[in-house]
């Protein structure tokens, strides 16, 4: 299913996924808007042809109008990275929605959160059946956006397609300085399962969430090929030809690593994506990291 020529998107947080959202819905002729959070999207978006707002979502949006009116609304803006465990931006998104009238309400909301949701799994398969459990306060922060819009589905019927992404990499969002400065990576029989999903194929998928979104849908995205993260590292320096990381047993870890790195460490997963692939018909340009890794990684030296 294509988008159609002269469909209203808005893309609410502009930054690495949103910019390549905005740009494949251009080239499809989609009517494009965008809301930033500061001037670094700006320009770039503004030459795509993107009509571009600059927004703070930190304050109320009492005199300000978004472009919602019968729009495929794509939520990228993360919460903020501290304070409670709740998402005050996504608040405010879900009080201006409730106090907007119904003619100026979107057609459909696709919402990027994390596969974070799922917590520690111990290395199991995990499909969209497994309860949530998030460990760290940031996947805690994405629950209650993913609370907010379930209620906000069931008392103004808007769809809602709930989207829980793997990482994401592509070009330019490769882990190239920490493997160039030699930064330790755990043993690979110790590391944890990791998941990943290209910038492009993600933004295929968000099309295909909003385009089919009829009620209330959550999806998992991912290539579907997890690997042990310490495999990852490997890859990437052996695509360069640069050395591999060393590596470092969990107890070493423990005590040389910054605890953010030893937070995802702590979690390990295996993302299935067949409702992904089967619902959304999602045919991936990179189905396996080997094929996303030498796209990502052209022009690199």
């Amino acid at each position: 299913m294509d988008i159609n020529p002269k469909q209203r998107v808005t893309i609410i947080g502009c930054g690495y996924t949103g910019l390549r959202l905005a740009k494949r819905c251009l080239e499809a002729g989609a009517e494009v808007s965008g809301v930033v959070r500061s001037d670094g999207r700006v320009e770039a978006l503004r030459q795509l042809g993107v009509d571009v707002q600059k927004l703070d979502f930190d304050q109320p949006l009492h005199a300000q109008r978004l472009s919602l009116d019968n729009a495929l609304v794509f939520y990228c803006m993360p919460p903020p990275s501290s304070g409670s465990n709740d998402d005050p931006r996504m608040a405010t998104f879900i009080k201006y929605l409730s106090n907007s009238p119904p003619e100026q309400r979107p057609q459909a909301i696709v919402y990027l959160s994390t596969t974070g949701v799922y917590g520690d799994c111990r290395g199991a398969w995990v499909t969209e059946r497994n309860l949530p459990a998030p460990l760290s306060p940031r996947a805690s922060r994405r629950m209650a956006a993913e609370n907010r819009l379930k209620n906000l589905h069931d008392e103004l019927g808007i769809p809602v397609s709930i989207l829980r992404v793997a990482a994401i990499y592509g070009p330019g969002r490769l882990p190239l300085e920490p493997i160039r400065e030699g930064c330790p990576v755990l043993k690979e029989d110790e590391a944890p399962y990791s998941n990943r999903i290209h910038v492009d194929d993600l933004a295929q998928v968000c099309i295909a969430a909003g385009l089919r979104a009829s009620g209330w849908q959550v999806y998992n995205v991912s290539d579907g090929h997890p690997q042990k993260m310490t495999e990852y590292f490997n890859r990437i320096a052996d695509l360069i030809g640069w050395q591999r990381p060393q590596t470092l047993s969990w107890s070493q870890a423990q005590s040389t690593l910054p605890p953010g790195m030893l937070g995802f460490l702590k979690e390990s997963k295996r993302i299935d994506n067949l409702n992904m692939l089967h619902e959304l018909d999602i045919d991936l340009q990179y189905p396996d990291l080997d094929s996303g890794l030498r796209a990502s990684l052209e022009g690199t030296n």
